[in-house]
């Protein structure tokens, strides 16, 4: 699959405690295969699953079967540790899509498994339809449960239209814009690119350039203030966190743990092993490196 890594980057690790956004797609899945990922475990985070097209298959250890489908939001939970499994659906002709990662307050991390399911509504404003899936903005709420204060919502504008959306002060924005060409509070940004801005804004405009809708995704939260260890699917706070999980996934792999993860059932394979850890101890990062 095609897959655009557009947080972290080197300068710039978090946006409010959005931690991760992988950008894939659109792929012709009779060419890519599509999507089949084993059980694989994860600590420490949320993981939120938005598409644009396409269908996917979602089971995890706490016994959730679900599919991922445009315009709706699948929000899984893994604190102490959960596993899933994602695979693209017979149905599926074009896949396209987010993986956002969002991390868990030091308070919270190591919080029980848990799942939710949401279809936000959409709201038309100045030529825009949005989808608010988590968070609120545009006079939309998200019900979904978050353990720090987020945003989150798909925007597609009009060609040529312009909005300027009211949104909190005390929130840093990413924009990442998945189709046209959008000026983002005064910064111009092409597909696959993420443009920033910093708190303190009360008012956020963005306006369509191109003469085609512009899909972007909207991200912000307050300045995440703990330091994190992100390492394959795990976020801790140092490398003895990230290494214990790894060994406790490890055991369980080899029936010789306990069940901090726990089991994936009903996908047709063996789960993912953990890759080595480096040689060197993993250091932490904040949202500004």
């Amino acid at each position: 699959m095609t897959v655009r890594r557009t947080l972290p980057q080197r300068t710039r690790s978090l946006i409010g405690a959005w931690c991760f956004a992988d950008h894939y797609g659109p792929d012709d899945v009779a060419e890519s295969g599509g999507m089949d990922v084993a059980p694989h475990p994860h600590t420490g985070l949320q993981t939120v699953s938005w598409l644009f097209s396409g269908e996917i298959e979602h089971r995890d250890s706490l016994g959730s079967h679900a599919l991922v489908r445009p315009g709706e939001l699948n929000l899984m939970t893994g604190g102490l540790g959960i596993a899933h499994s994602e695979v693209s659906t017979p149905r599926t002709a074009l896949l396209h899509g987010v993986q956002l990662w969002v991390a868990l307050p030091g308070e919270h991390r190591d919080t029980a498994r848990d799942f939710q399911h949401h279809a936000p509504s959409p709201v038309r404003l100045d030529g825009a339809g949005i989808r608010v899936f988590l968070g609120s903005l545009a006079g939309s709420t998200s019900p979904v449960r978050t353990f720090t204060p987020l945003l989150g919502a798909e925007i597609v504008l009009d060609p040529g239209a312009e909005i300027t959306l009211t949104v909190d002060a005390a929130f840093e924005h990413g924009l990442l814009v998945d189709s046209g060409e959008v000026c983002f509070a005064g910064t111009p940004l092409r597909p696959a690119e993420l443009g920033y801005l910093e708190p303190g804004s009360t008012r956020l405009t963005l306006r369509n350039d191109s003469g085609t809708p512009a899909r972007t995704v909207l991200l912000g939260g307050p300045p995440f203030e703990e330091e994190i260890v992100m390492w394959w699917n795990f976020i801790g706070r140092t490398h003895e966190d990230i290494a214990r999980a790894r060994q406790d996934w490890t055991a369980e792999l080899e029936g010789t743990g306990g069940s901090r993860f726990g089991e994936v059932k009903g996908y047709g394979g063996a789960p993912l092993p953990a890759p080595e850890l480096p040689s060197v101890p993993l250091r932490p990062r904040a949202g500004t490196r």
